[in-house]
């Protein structure tokens, strides 16, 4: 199991930790926070205090995928994920389906039950969790069930909250 959760962290948190560092950095051929504060307001997303909700999100992302990659603070990291994964999902994809090759949700999905599984399950036993103790203590079915309950409300009250109507069309 630990070689498996060791695979599981090093494929898929450094995946979203490069998303995040696209929307902070610019990195990747990413827009840095000013095309992503671009993207957020009025002309694409529709969000109110379009800086403030793509540095939410870059963090999200770059925080949340680093903490899952390392294995430190599993829970914080992946109830990152869980949030910014959310929010593009209610806001660019869920209104074009499900798979990703029509744009739908598929791929933000796989990202957002990889990171509550991870929380679900622990980091395993080559993660920082493990070498500071805390492993036992920071996962747990109840750990993952909270990480989806606060990432998923959290993700759906930043939309209901900062979004203006008129973009939700």
């Amino acid at each position: 199991m630990a070689y498996g959760l060791l695979l599981l962290r090093i494929v898929l948190a450094p995946s979203i930790a490069a998303h995040g560092a696209q929307k902070l950095f610019g990195w990747f051929g990413g827009g840095g926070l000013k095309g992503t504060a671009g993207f957020f307001g009025a002309g694409g997303l529709g969000f109110r205090q379009p800086l403030a909700m793509a540095t939410l999100a870059a963090l999200g992302e770059f925080a949340g995928g680093v903490l899952l990659a390392l294995g430190l603070l599993t829970p914080l990291g992946a109830v990152g994920v869980v949030g910014v994964m959310t929010v593009a999902i209610l806001t660019v994809h869920l209104k074009k389906g499900f798979f990703v090759t029509k744009g739908g949700y598929e791929y933000n999905l796989l990202l957002l039950a990889g990171a509550a599984a991870l929380a679900a399950t622990g980091p395993g036993r080559f993660s920082l969790d493990r070498a500071f103790g805390w492993d036992d203590n920071l996962s747990g079915v109840w750990w993952g069930v909270g990480v989806l309950a606060v990432g998923i409300l959290g993700g759906a009250a930043v939309v209901a909250a900062f979004r203006r109507p008129a973009a939700a069309e």
